[in-house]
């Protein structure tokens, strides 16, 4: 599986605002936008030109790594969403957030989007009773992910507990602790989907 290996923290910063790429760490003083709040490599001070290329070209790269995507994989869910009825952006995001890695994580089974995919990989999550191991996996409404069992007493887990009610669960997702359970109640919204991503700029990115 082809994947982002690089410093997290780089990535934010080259986005000149936190992504919440690496869990807790985002919401504390080691936070390195928190430092540093400029770009990183030697002329990561200096004046940048805006253009309308650059900010579209921002926006995509930066819902890249919010869903840690690689560029042609992230293509493939633009002509997806291209394909379908209503907005094209909201397409897309919708798309991404039903991945399963991005469920673990919205429904509070795990810190980040990384640990989440990482514990999909090692087969920690099974749906509808089925083992899955493919982070990129789509869920559907009425699917439930759940913890296998022998998985249970895991050290991410259980920190991803300690933390879940700083979390706000999104409406589309129900999320049931006692059985480290989470269930797909709906495809969601745009006004449910909180990342900071002008979706419109990335249409208008690949229409050129």
């Amino acid at each position: 599986m082809a994947r982002y290996t690089g410093p997290d923290c780089k990535l934010c910063r080259r986005e000149r605002q936190k992504l919440y790429l690496k869990g807790t760490r985002c919401e504390g003083p080691k936070c390195a936008i928190e430092k540093r709040p400029y770009p990183p490599g030697e002329h990561g001070r200096g004046r940048i030109r805006e253009s309308e290329y650059l900010l579209q070209l921002r926006e995509k790269q930066k819902a890249r790594r919010i869903y840690g995507v690689l560029e042609r994989q992230f293509h493939n869910y633009y002509v997806e969403a291209s394909r379908q009825g209503g907005m094209t952006g909201e397409n897309l995001l919708r798309l991404l957030e039903l991945r399963l890695d991005n469920v673990v994580y919205r429904g509070g089974l795990a810190r980040s989007r990384d640990e989440a995919r990482q514990m999909v990989r090692h087969r920690h999550f099974q749906v509808n009773g089925r083992t899955v191991n493919i982070p990129s996996y789509r869920v559907r409404p009425g699917d439930v992910i759940t913890v296998r069992q022998r998985s249970r007493n895991m050290v991410p887990i259980i920190g991803a507990l300690e933390i879940i009610g700083m979390k706000t669960i999104p409406g589309w997702l129900s999320t049931d602790q006692s059985k480290l359970q989470i269930s797909v109640l709906d495809s969601p919204t745009r006004q449910q989907i909180d990342v900071p991503v002008q979706e419109q700029l990335i249409v208008e990115l690949y229409s050129k």
